[in-house]
């Protein structure tokens, strides 16, 4: 028999044995749906992480190309810091939050959008115009793209997170709390049949001494009989005849 550390300390009776099978469906259901829950996270987080790989990959390129057009402004149109920073007063490329939602589980989603004129239509249009166009271009690039990496990675550390807790449940269920159930109904199952046991062997006792007593009655019923029988007083219809009675 399981000891008691390794089953739930309850009282063996058919009203529990009912309630730790209700729990028992219970704990199997909810084991079934946080599996599902866990399946479904891991395809999107498997798909997040694919998308990273692809971004982080296009972000190189395009960095890459940003950072040689900016070379190729500067050479062309000298230095356009000073007059980039004398025009800026608000940014004009914005970044705004909104949610997703994924079997239960809340992710932040970041996209960019723009907001206001563009401050730089006449930049450079006395020399090197086109590099700095093209420069501009490339950078408005690297940033939508940085966007969408960072709002990938948030929801990659957030589904990771989720995911661990998720199979740490799926693994306490699976492994502790069924088991613990399981070893409980079979703990009652098992009181349950020995108390059957004892009351049939009970019963069957009973009944061999009403029977010993019966039949102790009957013997004793038949000997009080013979009895009777053997000291029984002579018949008068059965009796010899009266002697005669003299009168004198």
């Amino acid at each position: 028999m399981s000891g008691q550390g390794d089953r739930l300390n309850v009282f063996p009776s058919r009203m529990a044995l009912a309630i730790m099978k209700g729990r028992l469906k219970g704990a199997q259901k909810g084991h079934s749906l946080l599996k599902k829950k866990a399946d479904a996270l891991t395809l999107r987080f498997r798909q997040i992480l694919g998308k990273i790989i692809e971004t982080k990959t296009l972000m190189g390129e395009v960095m890459k190309q940003a950072t040689f057009s900016l070379t190729e402004a500067v050479y062309a149109a000298g230095d356009i810091g000073p007059v980039v920073l004398q025009n800026v007063d608000k940014a004009q490329t914005k970044v705004r939050s909104k949610k997703d939602n994924v079997a239960g589980v809340t992710l932040p989603v970041f996209e960019h959008y723009v907001d206001g004129t563009d401050s730089f239509q006449l930049t450079g249009l006395s020399k090197g115009g086109q590099q700095v166009a093209r420069c501009k271009e490339y950078f408005a690039k690297a940033v939508a793209l940085m966007v969408d990496l960072a709002s990938l990675q948030t929801s990659f550390i957030t589904l990771d997170e989720v995911i661990k807790i998720t199979n740490r449940r799926v693994n306490a269920i699976e492994h502790v709390i069924i088991p613990r159930i399981e070893r409980t109904i079979a703990y009652i199952t098992a009181e349950l049949d020995e108390r059957e046991r004892e009351e049939f062997y009970r019963l069957k006792k009973i009944q061999e001494k009403k029977k010993e007593m019966r039949a102790k009655k009957e013997a004793l019923k038949k000997a009080n009989e013979v009895d009777g029988a053997r000291h029984e007083a002579p018949s008068m219809l059965t009796s010899t005849a009266d002697e005669d009675i003299l009168f004198t």
